[in-house]
């Protein structure tokens, strides 16, 4: 008999490997490599033409993802940190590359590409307290509240702050 998986235990990432997605402009999934298969435990049936959410890890505060939305949906390209949550509820911590897909044609967004590695412990250290306490603040108040946190904790970093480009900004004190 197979011994149940704990949840909430971090997946160990192979160093030399990246998990590679695309999605539509919409964010549903056009195309997982092997290794997102494998980590993430879902079949590539159960995850092309799903929305990239799917791994959403619940640890995640949602200004995140709008930021990073708003960045990828004007035409900009954007790293980001996130944690994921695999089926069977376990997670893993990435670094994110994310770059825009564009119709030679027309220059119209027509999908985005991400290429994600592994993270050291310590940048997932730091980050997740400042992901803990933004995600707190959305619980006991709002999303618009979180992104204010954000940005006076940003501005208190340095005078010299890209607010076009947040998600560059939190990545750069770290």
């Amino acid at each position: 008999m197979n011994k149940p998986i704990p949840l909430d235990i971090e997946i160990p990432l192979d160093a030399k490997r990246y998990i590679i997605s695309e999605t539509d402009e919409k964010g549903k999934i056009t195309y997982c490599n092997d290794y997102f298969i494998e980590v993430s435990g879902y079949s590539q049936k159960e995850l092309i033409g799903k929305p990239h959410n799917i791994v959403r890890h619940p640890d995640m505060p949602s200004i995140v993802f709008k930021l990073l939305w708003q960045t990828i949906s004007s035409g900009k390209n954007i790293n980001a940190v996130v944690k994921n949550l695999a089926k069977d509820g376990r997670y893993y911590w990435i670094f994110t590359e994310f770059e825009i897909r564009k119709d030679t044609d027309t220059g119209k967004i027509i999908g985005y590409h991400a290429s994600r590695k592994n993270i050291s412990k310590h940048v997932i250290e730091i980050i997740s307290d400042l992901y803990a306490r933004l995600l707190e603040i959305e619980k006991h108040d709002s999303i618009d509240a979180s992104e204010k946190y954000l940005l006076d904790f940003l501005q208190e970093k340095g005078d010299d702050i890209d607010f076009s480009n947040i998600m560059e900004e939190i990545h750069r004190f770290y």
